[in-house]
């Protein structure tokens, strides 16, 4: 089983790109589940959300303590809050970020890879908006394969009817520049 923890801010879509991921694992035949964990978060606050992918029924329904991958929506979050806590040894932390892979680990104190693309300016150049969530998914494919970027066109067009072709083609932007080290 693979477990994923995003981190985001209220209204960045951390719920959604959990939702969309766990989608593109079913749309494979595979067992998925997202879920957020929400306490009294508003817009902007610091959020996290989860998805569980396996080959496999998934029986567990607690919060993901220890992710095979962590995934960052907004760069600031890497400075105010503990994201690779409980990171496994051989996972991987994906986010949004101007900085380097490696200055990305001296920063969270981590020798784990680390992939690295800038969303927020894909999400800004392609959907005219910082909302990182389909932008993110396609550097978290990139960085760690655990589903088929064509598994993600289905579940994007069924939730973003007529604006599914601009987050296509953020996702697919992101996977082109995502940086992994």
């Amino acid at each position: 089983m693979i477990e994923i923890r995003f981190h985001g801010r209220g209204g960045q879509g951390a719920v959604t790109s959990a939702e969309l991921l766990a989608l593109a694992a079913i749309w494979e035949g595979k067992y998925a589940q997202a879920f957020p964990s929400f306490g009294p978060e508003r817009r902007g606050a610091p959020v996290v959300a989860f998805s569980r992918i396996s080959d496999k029924p998934i029986r567990i329904r607690a919060n993901i303590y220890e992710p095979d991958i962590v995934v960052v929506l907004d760069a600031s979050l890497l400075k105010i809050v503990n994201v690779a806590a409980g990171l496994k040894k051989e996972g991987i932390v994906v986010t949004t970020s101007k900085d380097s892979p490696e200055k990305v680990k001296e920063m969270l104190g981590i020798k784990n890879r680390v992939g690295v693309v800038d969303a927020s300016k894909i999400a800004l150049e392609i959907l005219g908006l910082p909302i990182t969530n389909t932008t993110m998914l396609g550097s978290v494919i990139k960085a760690s394969g655990v589903v088929k970027k064509e598994s993600f066109i289905p579940p994007f067009k069924e939730r973003f009817g007529r604006i599914a072709e601009k987050n296509i083609s953020a996702f697919e932007r992101a996977f082109q520049e995502t940086i992994v080290v």
